[in-house]
């Protein structure tokens, strides 16, 4: 067997154990795994996909929730040299099953949550996933009656013995396939993102010349497997031979106080995460002094928001990072100072920062040509990932310009005399109201500096041939003529909503980022015409 590239993402973990080899690797709940006891386990399951029935699967499905299970599951699929798919158990079987035949899974691994998603319990496979029949599948647990019940269903279970274990891992080229990662859906139906060891290999040589992570640190995993920070997470906290901590719901109720029980020194989530945190009353000043180190990515960091977080763990770094999936986990970052953020942003929103070494940046105007200081961002170099599994879901966002493959983000950005950029909003999410070109995240923000609100989303809604916006608040109570008298000072009369709604909080999708689709739904229903979802 070929030694291990030290490119290979899996030779993160292989660090790891020769510093921590006794150390605690995952912590969900009151459920452990130490270093050595994964390394063994993920070799033992590695052989085990490799001699199932069928021969080697191109691709390992890992359908499961929150659970030491589906960590190790991850490491195993890239011991075995094969790309690793999370999905979340919690998701709606029919999704799960285009997701599974769109990544080409030819092998499942499976915890409690999966093994029931399956229909172990129930002795009864969904219909939406009958296609899995004669599936090989891996459910690690001490009753031999899951397996027996997997068979029922007409799945063939993997077993492992001595026989099977790896003796090592596989190794990986630098172009093959580490992850399988469905975006979100925020701006569309989902799709598959195909990320390389080498894509990989370039974003964590960043992150380990940048940041100070050592053995003595605690990683928080806020994130489900399935989104592209919970891969940050946890191969920082696995290279470092760090324990991962994995974020449950119940934590937000006193996030301070679960930080402090487990000594989290390094926090990534979204920045929804902060208003949700400071709905609950206890993110105050000093209640997180043991962070070191904090990420925001996801969606837009405000400022009110960085600056609770900031003062609530006043020994951290706090950290705007940029990038999405497509680009392999985030291509910017900037580091928040009250001052100098505040001075930067726009629409109250901290910047997006500075372009990640060996990288290029492109902004293009509305007619596709270079701008110099504000446009839609383009973006090329090593983490450029290896495209969709749908080259449909491509068309128009992987494009060649210059000689050079490119990615299309989206995104309307300002590019600022010292090269950072700051964001300005979805080309998506700009709307027409009565020819007035709306940008959606301007009137996000005057509705936030401008009236009580502790939150505003904004979305257009089509109504009789024109568009309507609508906005979901959170905080007291507030009648159409209050708005509308605050907002006349900030806003030319044509970008004031007419519709408002108050909530108690913003749907989030699993990724626990405003749910932007499931509110312009709801607009819709309730002012114009349904728009469907996903």
């Amino acid at each position: 067997m070929e030694p291990l590239a030290r490119t290979a993402l899996h030779a993160r973990f292989l660090r790891g154990l020769e510093k921590s080899p006794h150390g605690v690797a995952v912590r969900v709940g009151k459920e452990t795994v130490d270093y050595t006891t994964a390394h063994r386990l993920a070799l033992a399951w590695a052989g085990a996909l490799l001699a199932a029935p069928g021969g080697p699967p191109k691709a390992v499905g890992i359908v499961a929730g929150r659970s030491v299970t589906s960590y190790v599951a991850v490491l195993a699929s890239l011991y075995a040299g094969l790309p690793a798919v999370p999905l979340l158990a919690g998701f709606p079987a029919g999704k799960i099953a285009s997701m599974l035949a769109a990544a080409e899974v030819s092998a499942l691994i499976v915890d409690e949550e999966g093994a029931a998603l399956l229909g172990a319990a129930s002795g009864r496979l969904p219909a939406e996933l009958a296609g899995l029949a004669g599936l090989p599948v891996l459910a690690p647990h001490p009753d031999p009656a899951r397996a027996e019940a997997l068979a029922a269903l007409g799945l063939r279970p993997v077993a492992t013995g001595p026989d099977t274990v790896l003796a090592a891992p596989r190794s990986a080229a630098p172009q093959d396939v580490a992850y399988v990662l469905f975006t979100s859906g925020s701006t569309g139906r989902p799709k598959g993102v195909r990320l390389t060891h080498g894509n990989m290999a370039h974003y964590f040589a960043l992150m380990d010349d940048w940041y100070d992570f050592t053995a003595a640190d605690v990683f928080s995993q806020a994130a489900n497997l399935n989104w592209d920070s919970a891969v940050s997470d946890l191969w920082c906290a696995w290279a470092a031979g760090a324990p991962l901590v994995s974020v449950s719901p119940h934590a937000y109720r006193d996030l301070p106080g679960f930080v402090a029980e487990h000594g989290i020194t390094v926090w990534f989530s979204a920045p929804s995460v902060i208003s949700l945190s400071r709905r609950t009353g206890r993110l105050v000043p000093d209640s997180m002094p043991s962070l070191r180190w904090t990420f925001f990515g996801g969606e837009a960091l405000q400022f009110q928001d960085t600056d609770a977080w900031q003062k609530a763990a006043p020994h951290s770094a706090v950290v705007n990072v940029y990038g999405p999936t497509e680009m392999t986990i985030t291509t910017h970052r900037h580091r928040w100072d009250p001052e100098e953020s505040t001075r930067l942003g726009v629409n109250g929103v901290v910047p997006l920062g500075t372009l990640h070494d060996g990288h290029a940046e492109l902004l293009l105007d509305e007619h596709g040509r270079p701008a110099a200081e504000e446009g839609e961002l383009w973006l090329s170099g090593p983490q450029l990932s290896a495209g969709y599994l749908d080259p449909e879901d491509g068309l128009g966002k992987y494009l060649q310009r210059d000689g050079a493959r490119w990615y299309r983000t989206g995104d309307r950005v300002r590019r600022l005399a010292g090269g950072e950029l700051v964001y300005l909003g979805r080309t998506d999410s700009q709307v027409q109201v009565q020819g007035y070109r709306v940008e959606l995240a301007e009137v996000e923000h005057a509705l936030r500096a401008g009236t009580p609100v502790t939150g505003a989303v904004v979305v257009g809604v089509p109504v009789a041939n024109s568009t309507e916006l609508v906005t979901f608040y959170l905080g007291e109570e507030r009648s159409p003529q209050e708005f509308h008298r605050d907002l006349a000072g900030l806003l030319p009369a044509q970008l004031i909503p007419r519709h408002y709604h108050r909530l108690s909080e913003f749907p989030l999708n699993t990724n626990k980022k405003t749910d932007r689709l499931e509110l312009t739904a709801r607009a819709a229903a309730l002012h114009g015409e349904p728009v469907p979802v996903g």
